[in-house]
């Protein structure tokens, strides 16, 4: 069983967004390499306690990690800014070093897009068949079983939007044909990710915070903030490389789904 952990950085909104980009990471583990991957980011965290104090219980929060780390002065806010980018760029880098891991990851790009696209849909129902290809073509690392099933693990509380989409794709999964079939559709209903997903608070979950820090990462990538672009921040995304999922999309140099 492979299991993919999801979070998304920017807005899924279209009109009046805040944000022009809505990326979303799913890192992808199998359960026989799972335990090797937790143990190896627990010695990251320890690593990240001793070097800079960052307590093993505290939320890595990519986003309000650098920006909004609160006032109390007990919290985040104790440790020195350059030092929470710091921490991001060594989180990159240990996930990095570990090759049982593999991320998907889709970014939408508002620019252009009619009002009636639906952002959220479109990206999830992107990182979901690049799923279900991947386990079909049994292109994850690790062990490569003929029968091999996926289930996902999202960050917050249930979403009815997502558990009613994948339930759809398992019944109704209109996919282009490739160019040498010519236009049209097939359906090709999910068959390899099982249940619907599984909601997680990202305080509790180490690999729900990797795909968080992968998804805010990959949005400074291509829209970094003031502090970020001045601290090269939107090279660490590359960082990652190692351990994207390249033939997600074959076409790009990072593997990214671009829609």
């Amino acid at each position: 069983m492979y299991l993919m952990y999801v979070d998304e950085s920017g807005d899924s909104g279209l009109i009046s967004s805040p944000t022009r980009y809505f990326t979303l990471s799913g890192l992808v583990v199998h359960e026989l390499r799972w335990r090797n991957c937790l143990d190896a980011i627990i010695l990251f965290r320890r690593a990240m306690r001793q070097k800079f104090g960052l307590r093993l219980r505290e939320e890595i929060h990519a986003s309000s990690f650098i920006s909004k780390p609160g006032s109390n002065p007990h919290g985040l806010v104790r440790i020195q800014r350059q030092n929470r980018l710091a921490i991001l760029r060594h989180f990159a880098d240990a996930l990095a070093a570990l090759t049982d891991l593999s991320i998907i990851n889709v970014v939408v790009d508002k620019n252009g897009k009619a009002a009636t696209y639906d952002v959220f849909e479109m990206a999830w129902k992107a990182l979901i068949q690049r799923m279900e290809n991947t386990l079909r073509w049994r292109n994850f690392p690790g062990p490569r079983n003929p029968d091999e099933r996926g289930s996902l693990y999202c960050d917050g509380a249930t979403d009815k939007r997502l558990v009613r989409l994948i339930r759809q794709m398992r019944q109704y999964n209109p996919v282009p044909h490739a160019l040498w079939f010519g236009p049209g559709y097939r359906n090709l209903p999910l068959s390899n990710i099982i249940e619907d997903p599984s909601f997680r608070d990202s305080a509790h979950s180490y690999f729900v915070q990797a795909a968080d820090t992968a998804a805010f990462l990959l949005h400074q990538h291509l829209a970094p903030n003031i502090y970020m672009k001045r601290n090269s921040g939107q090279n660490y995304f590359a960082r990652l490389k190692p351990i994207l999922c390249l033939k997600a999309a074959p076409v790009d140099p990072l593997g990214i789904v671009r829609l």
